[in-house]
């Protein structure tokens, strides 16, 4: 009998156990642990590419929270519209600034696709497009949003560019999750990754100087809390 009692608690423990990520390096799992007590909080997600598949915010949405999704491409932005409703769901461009840029474009829903040339490995399978780019302050201000519990930002390379211009003093996201990838490695794998270079980055600098604290790393993302956070 005792054996069987014992066996019953381990399939519950299994069943129980399982933590279900929609993220391509676990992110999600971090971020629902750290806001495990909130269940209606505001994500703000650039670079959000598509609504489940590798996606920092599908664990939250399907938690009960909702937030704005920006991204680039038209078709990453249809596929947002349609599996995720309850969301603000832009199509856009972020930059530094409001003007004409550069767009290294591969094809629609490519996740590589970018403002950022130091990101071009094949040389030959892309198209030079140009497009629009908007501040993150100004879409912010155009779609009244304040209150930011999670903030994600994946671009592909150009993610200092997009928060030079971001009045993060204002808005203060109480956690940030941001893609760090250094273009330096020879070979772009995550076990080639190297805390130092983390450390000597202008992101990291960036955050620490804007009273961020860094607590964890995911795979490629970075993750910081504001030093007010309290959960």
């Amino acid at each position: 009998m005792s054996k069987i009692i014992d066996k019953l608690s381990i399939l519950k423990k299994k069943i129980y156990s399982q933590k279900k990520s929609y993220s391509f390096g676990g992110c999600d799992l971090l971020i629902d642990y750290i806001f495990k007590s909130k269940k209606n909080g505001f994500y703000l997600d650039i670079g959000c590419q598509h609504p489940v598949s590798n996606n920092n915010t599908y664990l939250l949405y399907r938690k009960g929270w909702s937030g704005m999704n920006i991204d680039l491409d038209p078709k990453n932005i249809r596929l947002f519209d349609l599996e995720r409703s309850n969301d603000i769901n832009i199509c856009r461009c972020v930059s530094s600034d409001s003007s004409e840029k550069d767009l290294f474009f591969f094809h629609p829903g490519s996740p590589i696709n970018s403002l950022e040339k130091k990101t071009i490995k094949d040389k030959s399978n892309f198209s030079l497009k140009k497009i629009k780019t908007f501040t993150l302050n100004s879409i912010l201000k155009e779609y009244k949003i304040r209150d930011i519990d999670y903030f994600n930002l994946d671009v592909e390379g150009h993610e200092i560019e997009i928060l030079k211009n971001f009045d993060i003093k204002y808005y203060k996201p109480r956690i940030i999750s941001v893609e760090f990838i250094d273009y330096q490695m020879k070979k772009l794998e995550f076990k080639n990754n190297d805390i130092n270079r983390v450390l000597q980055s202008d992101l990291y600098k960036y955050f620490i100087s804007n009273d961020y604290h860094f607590i964890n790393w995911s795979h490629a993302d970075l993750i910081f809390a504001h030093k007010d956070f309290r959960n």
